[in-house]
Order: C-alpha cells, then sequence, then structure tokens
C-alpha cells in the first residue's frame, strides 16, 4: 500500500475515515497511513474487524486507533470526537466514507438518516477539531451524484436518493467550510465490486452487477477505488471540486 501516495507525504497529518472497518475505508485508511498519517478505523458495532485493520497498519509501521461511534445517533458521534481531541488534539483530515440504505430491519428512514442527516451532524461534531488547510471528503456513487437527471436501479434508488441529498446537504456548507480555510471536495465512482452495497444489491437483484459492468466497460474493485479516495483527499485540487472516478459518459450523456 506504498505506492498510491509519497512515502511520507502525510507525515503529521490526523485523519478520520468513517466506515473504516472494511471495503473502501479500510483500504483509503491503509493508503493514508503507508504515506504517514495517523488514521482513525471508525467502526459501528464490529470491533474485532477494526482493531484487525488497525493491526494490519501497525504491523506496516504505520499508526492508528479504532473508535466506535454509531453515525446515526449525534450522541456516539460527540463522544468520538472527544475521544479524537483527547488523543490528538484535533483533525486534519475527515473522508465520510460510510453510507448504507440496503440493509434490513433498520427502519424505512434509515437511508436518509444514515447519508443525510448523520454526514451533517458528523461534519458538525468535526468541525472545531478541522482547522485552516484540512480538507473534507464524502465518497458517493455515480447514481447518486446524477440522481436527477439518470435513473438508477429500482433497488438502489432510495440509497441514491438519499446520498445525493446528503452531497447537497454538505455542498450547502461549502461558505461555512471555506471561511474556516477548510476544503470539501466530493469523489464518486461507479458501483465498485466487492463493496457490501454491491453484494446486497445483487442479492435483490441478480445479475445486477454484471449489467452495470457490461454498461460501463469495467467496474473499480475496493482497492482501485479507495486509491482514488486516498489520492483526492490530499491532491492539491478545486475547492468544491467532484473527482469522477472512471468513464461518466453514459450518465452525463456525452462521449
Amino acid at each position: 500500500m506504498n505506492d498510491v501516495l509519497p512515502p511520507d507525504s502525510l507525515r503529521g497529518v490526523r485523519a478520520l475515515i468513517t466506515g473504516s472497518s472494511r471495503g473502501i475505508g479500510a483500504d483509503t485508511a491503509g493508503y493514508l497511513a503507508a504515506a504517514g498519517a495517523k488514521v482513525v478505523i471508525n467502526y459501528r458495532n464490529k470491533e474485532a474487524r477494526a482493531l484487525k485493520v488497525v493491526a494490519g497498519i501497525e504491523e506496516r509501521g504505520g499508526e492508528a486507533i479504532a473508535i466506535g461511534a454509531d453515525l446515526t445517533d449525534p450522541s456516539s458521534v460527540a463522544t468520538m470526537f472527544a475521544e479524537v481531541r483527547e488523543r490528538w488534539g484535533g483533525l486534519d483530515l475527515l473522508v465520510l466514507n460510510a453510507s448504507g440504505g440496503m440493509e434490513s430491519g433498520l427502519g424505512e428512514d434509515y437511508a436518509m438518516r444514515l447519508n443525510r442527516d448523520a454526514q451533517v451532524n458528523v461534519l458538525d461534531a468535526a468541525l472545531p477539531l478541522l482547522g485552516a488547510g484540512s480538507r473534507v471528503v464524502f465518497v458517493t456513487s455515480h447514481q447518486a451524484h446524477f440522481i436527477e437527471t439518470v435513473p438508477t436501479m429500482p433497488e438502489y434508488e432510495p440509497v441514491a436518493r438519499s446520498k445525493r441529498a446528503g452531497e447537497d446537504a454538505l455542498r450547502a456548507r461549502i461558505p461555512e467550510l471555506e471561511a474556516a480555510g477548510v476544503s470539501f471536495v466530493v469523489v464518486s465512482g461507479d458501483m465498485i465490486e466487492g463493496t457490501i452495497t454491491a453484494t446486497l444489491l445483487e442479492r435483490v437483484n441478480p445479475g445486477a452487477i454484471a449489467s452495470r459492468r457490461e454498461a460501463a466497460g469495467r467496474l473499480y474493485n475496493v482497492a482501485e477505488f479507495a486509491a482514488e479516495v486516498a489520492r483526492a483527499a490530499v491532491e492539491e485540487i478545486p475547492a468544491d471540486h467532484t473527482r469522477y472516478v472512471g468513464d461518466v459518459s453514459d450518465f452525463t450523456g456525452r462521449g
């Protein structure tokens, strides 16, 4: 994991990645740590899995801690950031990676509570820890980013609309972020092979991933997409920038 960002290029950077006990979040944390960043592995209820990610980073010479928090519970989020402040004094990078909505048994409004409401609350809780020069990265999908103009699979539409609502709510905070010297970047990708969302989508709509892969030409896997998230977290790019990973011609109608 040391070929995505230059070694030691993030020495001293303090990063928190939501939903990073597995998948894209875990790999993003690994890339950042390999470049010298200290990373918080956030998890909801899988502590053992988060600790395994921490152990892997430490074995490679990096520094990481695991902090549990249910992002839909404001008090749990506040406790997480209080611990970050106590241990590290602040943050330089916040990656809003956690999302969901296809899980069963969490309520009909869970997608909106997690993908919109929780994203804004996490940002609010993190802001006092983010100084000038820090960055917030929101991770989304093309299906969500373009949902107002391009229909998506019916099974994924509630997730897509809630993630677009979350992106819009975060973008509304850009003037406040810029006033504080904090940049905001969106990273958007197609369906990512190997994620829990892709697995759940395939379960309710067999063949959905293969169909999307055929339409797109190729789909990124977890490690490939996480590498793009890690790069977007540190590259010098314009504020309010959207980094599109992969071809978006079938979404934009161009190409």
